[in-house]
């Protein structure tokens, strides 16, 4: 389910028929302020910007909590899985702060996302841009334990980071 904290939000949307994942938007209110950690500012306490005229500046090396102004009610035993929209990746330089984000489903409060702008040009967020791709996914509990045995190889795999076949 998905309860719209403002009257103006949208509420997500699958792009096509048999797309994946679905799309969540930018909820931007005139007046509204968000939190902006600048590329520029060593302190780890943000700056705050304000939303004008339905958009925000994002500049170089911003991470910028963006509102969806939607709360997700999300099922016992699901979480929701955030992945960056390839497009706006690759020709906006405006990807998610840590790659892949987990909703949990304890978590209801409002939903905001974490946009970092990767290029070296300031962009702008405007209100109803599409700025996440999302996914319902089943939670499997697994049980971790501890050993004091080292596991041992299951295959000729030799290392890792680009082991397999990736150049260097």
């Amino acid at each position: 389910k998905v309860y719209k904290d403002h009257p103006l939000a949208y509420l997500p949307s699958y792009g096509t028929e048999d797309s994946a994942c679905f799309d969540l938007y930018a909820s931007l209110v005139d007046g509204t302020v968000v939190q902006v950690f600048s590329y520029d500012n060593p302190s780890t306490s943000p700056t705050l910007r304000e939303v004008k005229h339905r958009s925000l500046a994002i500049h170089p090396g911003d991470r910028m909590l963006v509102p969806t102004n939607l709360i997700l009610d999300i099922p016992k035993g699901f979480s929701v899985k955030a992945h960056p929209r390839s497009g706006l990746s690759l020709k906006q330089g405006l990807t998610l702060f840590n790659c892949t984000g987990v909703i949990d489903s304890d978590y209801v409060d409002p939903l905001f996302i974490t946009l970092v702008n990767i290029s070296g040009t300031t962009r702008t967020i405007c209100d109803g841009d599409r700025i996440i791709q999302a996914e319902l996914q089943v939670k499997i509990d697994t049980a971790l334990e501890s050993t004091n045995k080292r596991p041992t190889k299951k295959t000729d795999r030799n290392g890792g980071f680009g082991s397999t076949g990736v150049n260097s």
